[in-house]
């Protein structure tokens, strides 16, 4: 492929979906989020509305939530999902209700991730389900472990528990033929996750892969394990599944690694970070009869090499083995261009009741401002649409 056909640069079909009103919405949102010191002010007057439960939630919902969430239940997100589709683009249904901390949540949760996938089953437009391991189980139980320290009785028989919750939702996929991809933690728990979701993919993925791990590439010894479970998997039979991401927590593992006195584990730079990414997309193109890919990135160079390293193997651009993925509400010229083309693309869509899905949203308001370039990208693209149909 050559670099002259930069496919993301066609507005048109980025914002097909958008009416003149959301891509209007869309762009006061991007505005707002570039403006650092506002998306503080806003975080903490959101924060103080929803504590004080302040009747915010439809101006929430009209506008940040609308955008960046497909609906307060899984039925609620059918028109965007059923609209996405006819463009192509499929949907990953992710229930982001955050910090949960009782047993009674995470019964809630894997209750949760069931329905999706029966919910799945019927729709094609859902071939991927997910959850996180903390909404499986506690923080402090995946440290623990991690850590290798040993468990008390009580904690044995918690551990079995959520144990048991992977275990019922990975059989569930399995069953209905529905992917199942496990996020990324924090790297001082990701050690029990990783031993974790490695059993599900021994137990589940010995015809195809069904259970996904997810890798944070900004992580400079994540290129290394994905080489050693690959070995493991081909020792013992069953095939892998992963997800790459850059990564999520580089402040707060930064943060901590000097609060603590260790070695950091994130890479030096972003240089560094892009390399380590990509590099991944290699071994795993290179090793495609053995590891299926889930390409879950809002960079535009490394999605030009995987169309690239796909094109060289000679591989169908909907080959089976490989999915490209983006956030709902972001990255629409990457995301619809592609399906466009004719790839296996899906949005991550988030849902849930607006006021526990706040602290994601924060998080995206948050992320995108401190990421360099991806708003004002955006901000971009939405203007050359908007002049495109001469609205300004």
């Amino acid at each position: 492929m050559q670099k002259t056909d930069l496919i993301f640069e066609n507005t048109e079909i980025a914002f097909a979906l958008k009416n003149d009103s959301e891509l209007e919405r869309a762009y006061f949102l991007f505005k707002m989020i570039s403006i650092e010191p506002l998306v503080k002010i806003g975080t903490a007057a959101t924060n103080f509305a929803i504590k004080a439960r302040l009747p915010v939630e439809g101006l929430i919902r009209s506008t940040v939530f609308d955008h960046f969430c497909g609906g307060v239940n899984e039925y609620d997100c059918l028109p965007v999902i059923d609209k996405m589709y006819e463009k192509g683009v499929s949907s990953v249904l992710d229930y982001s209700v955050e910090r949960v901390t009782k047993v009674t949540q995470f019964d809630a949760a894997k209750r949760m991730v069931l329905k999706i996938i029966d919910f799945a089953k019927e729709i094609d437009a859902i071939p991927i389900a997910v959850f996180k391991p903390t909404a499986f189980g506690r923080f402090y139980l995946y440290e623990k472990i991690s850590r290798g320290e040993a468990l008390t009785t009580e904690e044995h028989q918690e551990w079995f528990r959520v144990v048991d919750r992977f275990d019922t939702v990975c059989k569930k996929s399995k069953e209905n033929n529905i992917a199942i991809l496990v996020d990324a933690e924090e790297s001082w728990i990701q050690d029990a996750a990783d031993n974790l979701v490695t059993q599900m993919m021994q137990k589940y993925n010995t015809e195809k892969p069904v259970v996904f791990n997810t890798l944070q590439m900004y992580r400079h010894d994540r290129l290394e394990f994905l080489k050693q479970q690959h070995a493991f998997a081909k020792k013992n039979g069953f095939y892998l599944g992963y997800k790459l991401v850059r990564g999520a927590y580089m402040e707060k593992e930064n943060e901590r690694a000097q609060e603590k006195g260790y070695p950091t584990p994130i890479c030096e730079n972003k240089k560094a970070t892009d390399n380590n990414f990509n590099k991944g997309l290699k071994y795993v193109l290179d090793n495609l009869n053995d590891i299926s890919l889930f390409s879950g990135t809002h960079n535009e160079e490394s999605s030009y090499l995987l169309m690239q390293l796909m094109q060289e193997r000679g591989l169908q651009n909907n080959d089976p083995h490989v999915w490209f993925g983006q956030l709902y509400g972001m990255s629409d010229h990457i995301s619809y261009n592609l399906a466009a083309k004719g790839y296996n693309v899906a949005k991550y869509m988030p849902f849930g009741p607006v006021r526990d899905v706040m602290p994601y949203l924060i998080r995206r308001a948050e992320e995108n401002t401190s990421v360099a370039g991806q708003t004002s990208r955006e901000l971009n693209l939405l203007r050359k649409e908007k002049k495109r149909r001469q609205l300004e």
